[in-house]
């Protein structure tokens, strides 16, 4: 707290800067230094390489419900070209793999219009990285090894979250969403998925009583409400969970599982209800990419009134890059975790805009 002119507490805070203020959250930022550099070593250490990829794009990301800002740039000879900060490095990371790169990683500073929260910033840094000719399996072991080494580094015993605890050294639970759907819902998820499509109303029908559900409701919207109010709080505790297998219209930019084609080789990893990792099978079919985007951008249109632009250098490289598998993962959830933070903002070195 600061004080007034005459001496009397302000409810206005003290700017981040100001040493009282900043002593308060050294130790967090102490142990992110302490994450960073033991994630740094482990990645060179397996022969991966560091790479620095543009915030300025073309295309910063072409799923519904993601919000990117926005800048308008000047060329030389006056005319203008709209940019927007980049919402993932995946697309530039896959042209990498394109070019021929095996094994990259990158500290990425990532924006997200819309979000603000305990949990949520509009500018933070994605740890991504990619394997080459690898299946999603491989970056899945790499994740619980990042975030073993995480918490190694912190010297945390075990994360904790909103009482919720989970141990990030004991084996983790695989749990498949289907599964996860039935034990905590009830519902059998997999019946309203066909074709590649998810059947809206059999799935409104499954869900009746247990989720609110409004007739624009896509069969995505239910799915996201079912997930957050009765699966998410169960993931991760006692130690992490990793949800696989997630249903084809939630893939992304996933690949389907060749033996069950209503599944993608997607997975998401939580500790103590807390997302922090998001891996694909990545898929290589430009055509259904482009299908996938274009569809997610008429739902964007419909719901927010925008679109964002195609990147087509990104679908020819989609062509044209290996069989790969990557990873996202949020690393300042990470780093919260790891250093016993009870907010994200906590373990950054300057709050957003806006928020000092």
């Amino acid at each position: 707290m600061t004080k007034n002119p005459i001496g009397e507490p302000s409810d206005v805070a003290s700017p981040w800067w100001t040493p009282a203020r900043h002593a308060d959250v050294r130790p967090f930022l102490a142990a992110r230094s302490a994450v960073t550099k033991v994630t740094r070593a482990w990645f060179e250490e397996q022969g991966f390489f560091e790479v620095e990829t543009g915030i300025l794009q073309v295309s910063p990301g072409n799923e519904t419900h993601l919000h990117a800002p926005r800048a308008e740039l000047s060329r030389a000879d006056g005319t203008r070209s709209m940019r927007y900060l980049r919402t993932s490095p995946e697309f530039a990371c896959k042209k990498l793999l394109a070019a021929g790169e095996q094994k990259i990683f990158e500290f990425a500073r990532v924006f997200r219009d819309r979000e603000r929260g305990d949990l949520h910033l509009p500018e933070f840094t994605m740890l991504e990285w990619y394997r080459a000719n690898a299946g999603y399996d491989a970056v899945m072991a790499d994740s619980i090894v990042v975030i073993a080494h995480a918490a190694q580094a912190t010297g945390i015993g075990q994360f904790s979250f909103r009482g919720k605890l989970a141990d990030p050294f004991a084996e983790p639970e695989l749990l498949a969403v289907a599964a996860a759907f039935e034990r905590f819902a009830g519902i059998d998820l997999l019946s309203t998925v066909a074709d590649g499509e998810g059947d809206r109303d059999r799935l409104a029908a499954a869900a009746k009583g247990r989720v609110r559900i409004s007739d624009d409701d896509t069969w995505s919207d239910i799915f996201s409400k079912i997930l957050v109010e009765h699966v998410e709080p169960n993931l991760g505790q006692g130690r992490l969970t990793i949800l696989f297998e997630y249903p084809v219209p939630e893939a992304a930019l996933a690949r389907p599982k060749p033996s069950d084609p209503r599944v993608a080789e997607r997975f998401e990893i939580y500790a103590c209800g807390v997302e922090l990792a998001n891996g694909f099978g990545e898929l290589t079919d430009a055509q259904e990419q482009r299908r996938r985007f274009m569809q997610a951008m008429d739902e964007k249109q419909r719901r927010y009134g925008e679109r964002y632009p195609i990147d087509e250098d990104f679908l020819a490289a989609v062509a044209t890059m290996p069989e790969a598998s990557g990873v996202a993962l949020g690393f300042d959830r990470l780093v919260m975790l790891a250093s016993g933070a009870s907010r994200i903002d906590q373990v950054v070195w300057m709050p957003p805009a806006g928020d000092a």
